[in-house]
């Protein structure tokens, strides 16, 4: 009810109301000058309705869609809809293979988002596929069950919990049952990596029964394969998917181009990378190792930014902010975002999005945020995983959990370990537990799970400054250095 008042007054604010098609009759307290058609007479008898407008081509805009603000304001994308159709007609070729016939989607993301507004409500329309749209992250095992899709588009924050779930639903069971599972995990990465025996052959086809066709049946049993999109994947998460019999296909793209630029082929993944482009995509890089992308999926421009779409389409080629490289097969790797890298202090330039994918894939920690641009050394802001707090304190997730030095504690341990297995430059030497986590609502994640980095730094400047021992904060009795040798000290 109020989704359709609030609807109404939008179109009564338009000055010229227009018709307003409903499936089911809207509640209304008194009659207005909207008027509501329902949905089956427009499907008996049509609408009765002559228009002049011209009929649209592939150089017409068909959306405006918003960037997700990741590394400043948002803006108003013109993609057309030959770009949208490009985007279609190349994700067709790219799993023509899995035989596409009688798809099934399930639909996770916003749709106001590029990712979804493409891959997973285009393109299944294209393909003349069933979309069913997931009720939310909680009913998502659920959904998929009963859904039994065979195709599912998603972000790697999601993958990385489901991941994690698994894992600590394996720790609770037998022996035997952590056995298998663990000689499945370690076969199918040999399998991956070309390594494999001929004994091991014999071994893996045994415990893909028993336990890779168990894990399938947890995803709906008909899974052709999980495309992962909107941020990086971080590699380890791909191969246990991909070890366990439910292949994740990483792709690469932006909002500025339809979205997709290049995604791994079926047959052929490379985890570590986001696949060839496209076809009819070319990919190159600048001077200073920037992806540059050009084809029919780029867009038009930035809504009312000329200034803004000068800087980022030169000569019909996109500039994406992206830093990588196309290896001697032809898949494009991207290493970092252009304007994320930090510059410390002594010149090293150092890619957080790394550390951070490391920090997140324990157990322990849910989110967390590098800093350091023109600081001698990195920190970071840490908030702890809930399912971990949970089964920590065997009840509610506190309220502050920094507060809690024996969890303070357990962090420090886990920077620590990753901090021996990264270079001096790449080391965390102080960080301090957040106890409100980064969400869509509060505004420090994009849709797809991405951090707002400028967010994140303005909403955190004074803690950040007191991991500097700057400002008020710097004697927060949370925050904990930890040494280069190992050694960790309490500030």
């Amino acid at each position: 009810p109020d989704l359709t008042r609030d609807l109404i007054q939008a179109i009564h604010g338009t000055g010229h109301p227009p018709g307003l098609i409903a499936m089911e009759p809207p509640e209304r307290q008194q009659a207005d000058s909207v008027t509501v058609v329902d949905w089956h007479d427009i499907l008996n008898e049509g609408m009765g309705l002559e228009t002049d407008l011209a009929e649209p081509g592939p150089d017409t805009t068909a959306c405006l869609i918003y960037t997700s603000g990741t590394s400043g304001a948002p803006k108003g994308v013109m993609l057309s809809h030959g770009a949208i159709l490009h985007n279609c007609r190349a994700a067709y070729r790219l799993l023509a293979d899995t035989g596409l016939k009688d798809e099934t989607f399930l639909s996770f993301l916003p749709l106001s988002h590029a990712y979804e507004h493409t891959v997973g409500q285009f393109f299944p329309i294209y393909v003349g596929a069933q979309i069913y749209f997931c009720s939310g992250p909680d009913s998502l095992r659920h959904d998929m069950a009963m859904v039994e899709p065979t195709i599912m588009t998603a972000v790697p924050r999601l993958y990385e919990i489901m991941r994690d779930r698994m894992q600590r639903r394996v720790a609770r069971q037998s022996r035997l049952r952590r056995f298998l599972f663990h000689a499945a995990l370690a076969l199918g990465r040999r399998r991956y990596e070309g390594r494999i025996t001929w004994p091991e052959r014999l071994a893996d086809r045994f415990l893909e029964r028993l336990v890779r066709d168990v894990v399938r049946t947890r995803f709906g049993g008909r899974l052709k394969a999980l495309v992962s999109g909107g941020a990086p994947l971080n590699p380890e998460v791909g191969l246990f998917f991909h070890a366990l019999g439910v292949p994740i296909l990483q792709g690469y793209g932006q909002t500025e181009s339809g979205p997709v630029v290049s995604c791994n082929p079926p047959a052929a993944p490379r985890l570590h990378t986001v696949g060839p482009p496209l076809s009819g995509v070319e990919v190159r890089t600048a001077e200073d190792g920037e992806i540059l992308v050009r084809g029919p999926n780029v867009m038009q421009g930035y809504w009312n930014k000329p200034e803004a779409t000068a800087e980022t389409l030169v000569n019909g080629w996109l500039y994406t902010g992206d830093v990588g490289h196309v290896d001697d097969q032809g898949y494009l790797n991207i290493t970092d975002r252009k304007k994320d890298i930090i510059v410390l202090s002594g010149g090293e330039n150092v890619a957080p999005q790394h550390i951070e994918g490391r920090l997140t894939l324990e157990p322990q920690i849910g989110q967390a945020m590098v800093v350091g641009d023109h600081r001698p050394h990195l920190t970071a802001l840490i908030v702890p995983d809930s399912d971990w707090l949970a089964a920590r304190t065997g009840g509610p997730v506190p309220d502050r959990p920094s507060a809690d030095p024996g969890l303070v504690d357990a962090i420090e341990g886990v920077v620590r370990g990753i901090n021996a297995g990264l270079p001096a430059p790449e080391r965390v030497r102080r960080f301090v537990v957040v106890d409100d986590p980064f969400s869509v609502e509060n505004g420090l994640l994009t849709p797809t799970m991405k951090i707002r980095r400028h967010r994140i730094a303005q909403a955190y400047d004074a803690v950040i400054r007191g991991l500097y021992g700057e400002g008020r904060h710097a004697d927060d009795p949370t925050a904990r250095t930890v040494g280069s040798t190992g050694q960790a000290n309490p500030s």
